[in-house]
């Protein structure tokens, strides 16, 4: 991920120097920017954020429409759930039980049709278009997304990352999409990207590594780089630089810990709870290359132990970093039906029981969304990527987001949609409303200044907090 270049000498720019990156530092966004804290006593500790990028088609999954026209309808049919007269498709069955505990939101709705700028706003609350400018692509001047505020406001108190993105940063169109990294809250808040955990043997970067250094050489090390900082801060003498010498405090330490290791290793976990959540699960014959969303139900296992462990907010993207995901042009239905529900409808599913029964639900925030639906019709075209006559395009005039954990108010449905899903039919709600809500969920108020590099004063959240959803 590049950024803007600084005049001062960088976190990264550190970690180039020599052979340093060898002692397991080369760790994005593991210290939080700043002690402030919230005065609120939280609902939530934490907050697992299940992001469907690509865009999920709201009107085939969980806002359906049987009785409309065949074209708008579409193929799948309609299985009862744990809520009374609430439906969802017939390739959720494992998650229709679990929707007494999620409130779900029919009528969220912006204008916004493309993927890296819908990106950017439903994970912010900030709207993309500056001027005549479209953001597009990552900026050290870009609002910065939710983990980063909450590794800025309230850094976790174990040794473990503030903030965690799992598999992979995605991308799109020649970028790598924003608003999955810190923008003016600075390197110290960018997540710590973990990689796929569902790759045999896998170990999370740069952690562990210590064990290949002796403790002399460690501090000759640990030294350097404090001279660096020392050299740093002179031409940078802003709070971004004076943070340098906090940050190699913790990013030693870390790379170290014994609470950030065994946070991040699966192996921890019984087989039949890996199994639950889908490994070794193979689908028949998926459509996409590379079977669908393999990388996804462990990527969630995993985000249940670093919440476990005191990450404060862990994103997870449905694939890997180009897989499209939800974005289904063409192909809609055999790719929902062999490629993408399969995983989905098995990994969420575990999650929400898992937390469940492990009581972690009670202080434990989860929210599922994607940037936007898709089309009402088959065949409608919306954006420049079009769609075949078996496709459905863009659509952000009306989508469904999901709640569940501490705070909400568990099997509700807020809002609702026309009678073909195309916009909010009552209680329209915008991304903003949306991220209000999940920083008060999470006991922040969303009228809180934050500061840029250069001290200019922004507020987290401009939306309302959404009252129907709220326990």
């Amino acid at each position: 991920m590049s950024h803007l270049p600084t005049t001062h000498l960088t976190r990264r720019g550190a970690l180039q120097v020599g052979s340093l990156g060898a002692i397991g530092l080369d760790l994005p966004g593991l210290l939080a920017a700043g002690p402030t804290r919230s005065a609120n006593a939280p609902a939530a500790k934490s907050c697992i954020l299940f992001y469907m990028e690509g865009g999920p088609s709201h009107i085939d999954l969980w806002d359906m429409k049987p009785q409309a026209p065949s074209e708008v309808r579409g193929k799948f049919r309609p299985i009862s759930t744990s809520l009374p007269g609430i439906t969802l498709c017939e390739h959720l069955d494992m998650w229709a039980p679990q929707m007494r505990h999620l409130a779900m939101i029919r009528s969220a709705t912006h204008d916004v049709n493309d993927h890296n700028a819908g990106t950017y706003y439903v994970l912010t609350g900030d709207h993309p278009l500056k001027g005549s400018r479209l953001t597009v692509a990552p900026s050290s001047d870009n609002h910065p997304p939710l983990g980063s505020v909450m590794a800025h406001l309230r850094p976790a108190d174990q040794l473990v990352p503030d903030f965690v993105h799992l598999p992979e940063v995605i991308f799109n169109n020649g970028h790598f999409i924003p608003g999955q990294q810190a923008g003016f809250l600075g390197d110290a808040c960018d997540p710590f990207v973990a990689g796929n955990p569902g790759l045999p043997g896998y170990r999370a970067p740069g952690l562990g590594r210590i064990n290949t250094l002796d403790e002399t050489r460690l501090h000759r090390r640990k030294g350097l780089l404090s001279r660096i900082d020392r050299i740093g801060r002179l031409s940078d003498p802003t709070p971004t630089g004076t943070r340098l010498d906090t940050f190699y405090e913790k990013a030693f330490s870390l790379v170290a810990s014994p609470a950030a290791q065994r946070a991040f290793d699966l192996a921890q976990e019984p087989e039949s709870l890996r199994r639950r959540y889908g490994l070794g699960f193979v689908p028949a014959q998926p459509v996409r290359k590379g079977g669908g969303l393999p990388c996804l139900g462990q990527s969630l296992l995993l985000a249940r132990r670093l919440i476990e462990a005191g990450v404060r907010l862990v994103t997870v993207c449905s694939g890997l970093r180009y897989d499209q995901s939800w974005d289904t042009h063409r192909s809609h239905y055999p790719l929902l039906e062999k490629s993408l529900l399969p995983f989905a409808n098995r990994s969420f599913s575990a999650l929400l029981e898992d937390l469940d029964e492990r009581g972690l639900l009670d202080e434990t925030l989860v929210v599922a969304m994607g940037e936007f639906g898709r089309t009402p019709k088959l065949g409608q075209i919306t954006s420049g990527a079009g769609a075949e006559p078996d496709g459905r395009d863009h659509w952000p005039h009306c989508y469904s987001v999901f709640l569940a954990g501490a705070g909400v108010k568990a099997g509700t449905v807020f809002g609702s949609s026309d009678r073909h899903a195309a916009y909010p039919a009552e209680n329209p709600v915008g991304p903003a409303d949306i991220t209000a809500t999940i920083y008060s969920l999470l006991g922040i108020d969303p009228q809180t200044r934050i500061r840029d590099r250069l001290d200019r004063p922004h507020t987290i959240s401009n939306g309302t907090p959404i009252a129907g959803v709220m326990a």
